[in-house]
C-alpha cells in the first residue's frame, strides 16, 4: 500500500494557527463538514452539527475526566526542582509517572510537593523511562491533587489556562486522563439537550487518554510504530444503545478518535437471528461490553466495523490521529481538507476548530 509512509501524512501548518486558548463559547468554534465519499466540503459553526444528525442516530462520547496531573516539587536532599506527570494509577498510592529531570530521580529518591502536603518516593524505573512513584498524604488523594496539581496541557500550548474546567468536556465523569478527548470540548449542555430532543441517542464510553496520544511517529514505515496502551470501559447499557441503533438502521457517530478507538476495540462478530427484523445495515459486527487495555492502531486499510461518522479536531502532521482519520475518510480527502483549513485560517489542535467526516 502506498499510504504506509509517515511522510504521506505531512502538511504545512503555520504556528500562528495553533489555538492557544479556548473560545468563550464552546459551541461557537468553526466546523468543516466533509463528505468522505466525494470530498465535498461545507463551512459551518459547531452548533450546526445538529443539522447533520438524524433521529435514530447515536452519538458516542468519551466521558473520561482529565485530572490536574502535573505536580511541581523538589527533590529531598538537594532541593532541585522536579516535575511529575501522573500517567496511570496502579493502586491507592502508586502511580506510573513521567518525571523530569528523570536521571536524578532513581529508585529511593524522595520528593516533596506543597511544602510537605504531599510526599513521594520513586520505587522503580520501567520501560520507556517512566517512574513508579508512591505518594504519602493525609486525607483524600484527589482533594490533595486538586489543591496542588496543574492541568497537563499539550506541549504546543504555551499559554496558561485561566479556567482548568475548559480542558474537560461538560460531560466528563470518570477521573483518569492526562489529556482531553478534545472533540468533545465543543459541546455545551444546551447543545446536547437539543440533540437528545431531536431523537438522537447518546452513548458514553470511557477511555482514559494517555500522553502517548502526543507521541510522534518516528518510524518511516508507520506499521513499525509501537502504539501506546490506554484503559477503556464500555458498559452493557452503552453497548445496548449502540447495537440497537445499528439494528434499527441508525448511524454511529463517534465524538473524537478516542471514542472511535474504543468502539472499534470492542467490536465483535454479531450473531443475527434470521427473521428478527434487523436491518441490512446492521452489518456483521456489534459492540461487546467490557473493560481492559487497547493499543489499537487505525491507519489506511483498516475496515471500520462500528463507526459510521466522525466528529474530530484538526490533528498534528504525521500523527497517529491524522492516520486514523485518513483510514476513515481517505488520505487525499483529509489532506485536501486540512490544506483548505490552513488557507481559511481555521484554528488547530486541542483548543481549535472541528471537522465532521460523514
Amino acid at each position: 500500500m502506498n499510504e504506509l509512509r509517515r511522510s504521506d501524512y505531512y502538511y504545512d501548518l503555520p504556528e500562528e494557527l495553533i489555538a492557544q486558548d479556548p473560545l468563550e463559547d464552546r459551541s461557537s468554534s468553526r466546523l468543516m463538514v466533509v463528505d468522505r465519499h466525494t470530498g465535498e466540503r461545507e463551512h459551518r459553526i459547531f452548533r450546526d452539527i445538529i443539522d447533520y444528525l438524524d433521529p435514530g442516530d447515536c452519538l458516542v462520547l468519551n466521558n473520561t475526566r482529565v485530572i490536574p496531573a502535573r505536580l511541581l516539587g523538589v527533590r529531598e536532599g538537594t532541593g532541585g526542582h522536579v516535575e511529575v506527570l501522573l500517567l496511570k494509577r496502579l493502586s491507592g498510592t502508586d502511580w506510573e509517572t513521567l518525571v523530569r529531570p528523570g536521571k536524578s530521580c532513581k529508585p529511593g529518591q524522595r520528593l516533596d510537593f506543597g511544602g510537605g502536603v504531599l510526599k513521594a518516593e520513586v520505587l522503580d524505573v520501567v520501560e520507556g523511562g517512566n517512574r513508579i512513584v508512591r505518594f504519602y498524604f493525609d486525607g483524600i488523594f484527589e482533594e490533595v491533587l486538586d489543591r496542588l496539581g496543574e492541568m497537563p496541557l499539550p506541549p504546543y500550548i504555551t499559554h496558561k489556562l485561566a479556567d482548568p474546567a475548559r480542558y474537560n468536556t461538560v460531560y466528563a465523569r470518570f477521573d483518569g486522563s492526562a489529556a482531553a478527548p478534545t472533540a468533545g470540548l465543543h459541546f455545551t449542555p444546551e447543545l446536547l439537550e437539543q440533540i437528545k430532543d431531536k431523537g438522537v441517542n447518546l452513548a458514553y464510553v470511557t477511555l482514559h487518554v494517555g500522553l502517548g496520544t502526543f507521541r510522534p511517529v518516528k518510524e518511516d514505515v508507520i506499521t513499525d510504530h509501537k502504539m501506546h496502551t490506554e484503559s477503556y470501559e464500555v458498559t452493557q447499557e452503552t453497548a445496548d444503545i449502540i447495537n440497537r441503533t445499528r439494528a434499527e438502521g441508525g448511524r454511529v457517530v463517534c465524538v473524537g478518535t478516542t471514542s472511535c478507538r474504543t468502539v472499534e476495540s470492542c467490536a465483535r462478530q454479531a450473531v443475527n437471528t434470521p427473521g428478527s427484523g434487523e436491518s441490512e445495515n446492521f452489518k456483521k459486527f456489534e459492540v461487546k461490553p467490557g473493560s481492559g487495555e487497547t493499543d489499537i492502531f487505525i491507519y489506511p486499510g483498516y475496515e471500520f466495523k462500528i463507526m459510521d461518522a466522525l466528529i474530530t479536531n484538526f490533528h498534528l502532521p504525521e500523527s497517529t490521529l491524522i492516520m486514523l482519520v485518513s483510514a476513515f475518510a481517505g488520505r487525499e480527502n483529509v489532506l485536501s481538507a486540512y490544506n483548505e483549513a490552513v488557507s481559511e485560517k481555521y484554528r488547530f489542535f486541542s483548543f481549535g476548530d472541528a471537522c465532521y467526516f460523514h
